[in-house]
């Protein structure tokens, strides 16, 4: 004799859950794992959480270029010229902004947001800045792709030296 078709309820299991059931769930689950995954802030462009970054050097050989961070030297200005070393640059990490010297006395600045998914750049060295998500790197003297898979170039930001001070133009 075979069994009823409810013999699973009768000994007190619960049946299988129905396809329509587990394709919802299946459906809610991808809809919220890609949720919490998003990172994409479209009123500013950039990150909306913390950005991934790797820890900030805290100065750089002036011959060999790098990355030098610090506090800006005065309340409007983004950096001093002596925290950007030459062939090397600086983050600024609360304006989401990197300034560059590719040659003595020629400051450049990019947005420090990755064109390729918008995370922030962590470093400058070698003659490029990069982004430590997808291994992205941008020229420091003009923000253009050296190496992808960002497609596009850094946007630049104007800024002016008055004297020991790089502020924002």
């Amino acid at each position: 004799m075979s069994e009823p078709a409810d013999a699973g309820t009768a000994q007190g299991l619960e049946p299988p859950p129905s396809r329509r059931a587990v394709l919802l769930g299946a459906g809610v689950t991808c809809v919220a794992a890609l949720a919490g995954c998003s990172t994409y802030d479209a009123n500013n462009g950039g990150v909306a959480g913390p950005p991934p970054s790797a820890p900030a050097t805290s100065a750089a050989a002036s011959s060999g270029g790098g990355t030098a961070t610090g506090t800006a030297p005065a309340s409007n200005a983004l950096a001093s010229t002596a925290q950007v070393p030459e062939g090397g640059g600086t983050i600024i990490s609360g304006k989401n902004i990197v300034i560059t010297q590719p040659q003595a006395g020629s400051f450049k600045a990019f947005t420090a947001v990755c064109t390729h998914q918008g995370c922030i750049v962590s470093s400058v060295s070698g003659g490029t800045i990069n982004c430590p998500c997808h291994g992205s790197k941008f020229s420091i003297k003009d923000g253009s792709v050296v190496n992808g898979p960002a497609a596009s170039p850094l946007s630049p930001i104007t800024i002016e030296v008055e004297g020991s001070s790089i502020i924002q133009g």
